[in-house]
């Protein structure tokens, strides 16, 4: 820890230390003050797993939060407005109720000298828009700019904007690996095709917001896995390379390159080909990507793990570890590549590599390959651990104050080469619902009792409390 608290002494004032949280993995209160059903409400319910109702019950108990979070040293807050509090469908008259509450929220927030960085979409389709296609329709995308348009004017408060959070963990969990509703297995022509309109809506957004002059920042996230070749083999760098361009590379290059240049492009085609898949850009659409490319004013990126591959032409097949059983993964994409274990790299209990080194090494490329992104903010890392409360008045999680000390010197032997990271937002603030994997793995600085809502202090937030103190 010591030597942590040397290290970020680097850091200035302004360095933002901010806690994450999502709305329907927070807020609970699904049904209250006629906020409309979003695409996870009756699958749920229909799975009969878990319930996202009362969560972490945020919609209530969010004062209670933000004391928390200005007590143990955090500067600011992640949060998402639920689009269907604000509009029930997802478009028509705005919900009162719900509008106000978030300019409740927003104001506790800026009480308690917490800047809100707020999403416009954190995985919660409205469900009407949802059984229309979601992302793939594009009049969803209208809908979807002229909510964001909505909450530009409505809330002035707000000065930091994300469009959409994780472009991609949409697409391949709803369309390759199958564990987000719709539930579809290796449907690349949809994954490939969500992933550019969703694009498309962020550089409407974007575009939108800077025509209004307002007095704010925007931008998107990210969530940015590193993916490298097993062996130096000509093969497993190319399944690599495959693999890197669905999920990083093409969503990177429409964000901030406002084009998918051939390179890109080669390798997306060799996919679509393989998997007999096709992409549709329609007329303007990259008009639009290169109008928005230069105008994002910072690029939230989440990171949590790497992965490794290797060449693989066999079928298409994937084992979602959903419960915390370790050594229940399996991931094969037909004609792209098989993700292994690399030996000597630790994981998680949902099998997640531990790899700080894939941090250093996407905030480098970023940089280098992708100026346009301007300014970084680390907008999501933490860990996920199996953790029960027996009534001490500190829980410990030192393995959650390792894995984030780590990545934090990643983030700061990047930022000491030129990088220009400027925030850190630990997920998550306290423990929440998760969207495939209910309520036990919690990645929280504080401790949530979901049957009493009571929380308890975790030594991590003290961890956190003394890297503030330094500031």
């Amino acid at each position: 820890m010591s030597d942590l608290l040397n290290r970020v002494t680097s850091l200035h004032h302004g360095f933002i230390w901010g806690g994450a949280t999502a709305a329907y993995q927070v807020e609970g209160a699904t049904t209250a003050d006629s906020k409309g059903k979003t695409m996870w409400d009756d699958y749920l319910k229909a799975q009969g797993r878990f319930a996202p109702d009362p969560a972490s019950d945020f919609y209530h108990r969010y004062p209670t939060d933000i004391k928390l979070a200005q007590k143990y040293g955090l500067n600011a807050i992640r949060v998402s407005i639920a689009w269907t509090r604000i509009f029930p469908k997802g478009y028509g008259e705005p919900n009162q109720a719900g509008v106000e509450y978030y300019h409740k929220l927003f104001k506790e927030c800026l009480d308690h000298g917490l800047t809100p960085y707020v999403s416009l979409h954190h995985f919660d389709s409205p469900k009407t828009l949802f059984d229309d296609g979601d992302w793939l329709n594009r009049k969803n995308i209208d809908y979807f700019v002229q909510y964001a348009e909505f909450c530009f004017k409505e809330f002035t408060e707000v000065k930091n904007w994300f469009t959409i959070n994780e472009l991609i963990s949409l697409a391949l969990s709803q369309y390759i690996a199958g564990n987000f509703p719709p539930n579809h297995h290796f449907d690349v022509t949809s994954a490939i095709q969500a992933e550019h309109n969703e694009l498309l809506a962020h550089a409407r957004v974007v575009n939108l917001y800077k025509s209004l002059n307002l007095d704010g920042r925007i931008g998107l996230i990210h969530v940015l896995q590193p993916i490298y070749p097993i062996t130096d083999s000509a093969a497993d760098k190319h399944a690599a390379a495959l693999y890197d361009a669905f999920i990083n590379r093409f969503l990177l290059d429409g964000t901030f390159l406002g084009e998918y240049t051939p390179e890109t492009m080669s390798l997306i085609n060799e996919i679509l080909q393989k998997n007999d898949a096709h992409l549709d850009i329609q007329d303007g659409d990259m008009d639009i990507l290169k109008e928005a490319s230069t105008q994002n004013d910072y690029f939230g990126m989440n990171y949590y793990q790497s992965a490794f591959m290797q060449a693989y032409d066999g079928p298409s097949g994937n084992q979602f570890n959903g419960t915390g059983e370790k050594g229940t993964t399996s991931f094969s994409f037909h004609g792209v590549g098989q993700m292994v274990q690399k030996p000597g790299v630790p994981t998680t209990d949902w099998d997640w590599n531990i790899y700080p080194e894939g941090l250093y090494d996407v905030l480098k490329r970023v940089a280098r390959e992708y100026p346009n992104s301007h300014m970084i903010m680390i907008t999501e890392n933490g860990l996920g651990l199996k953790e029960q409360y027996h009534g001490e008045e500190i829980m410990q999680d030192d393995k959650r104050i390792d894995f984030i000390d780590q990545h934090m010197a990643a983030v700061l032997k990047a930022r000491a080469e030129g990088v220009n990271v400027q925030g850190y937002f630990v997920w998550s603030l306290q423990d929440q619902f998760s969207w495939a994997n209910g309520y036990n793995k919690r990645y929280g600085l504080f401790y949530v009792d979901f049957d009493t809502q009571e929380r308890h202090v975790k030594k991590s937030a003290l961890w956190f409390k003394a890297l503030a103190d330094t500031m």
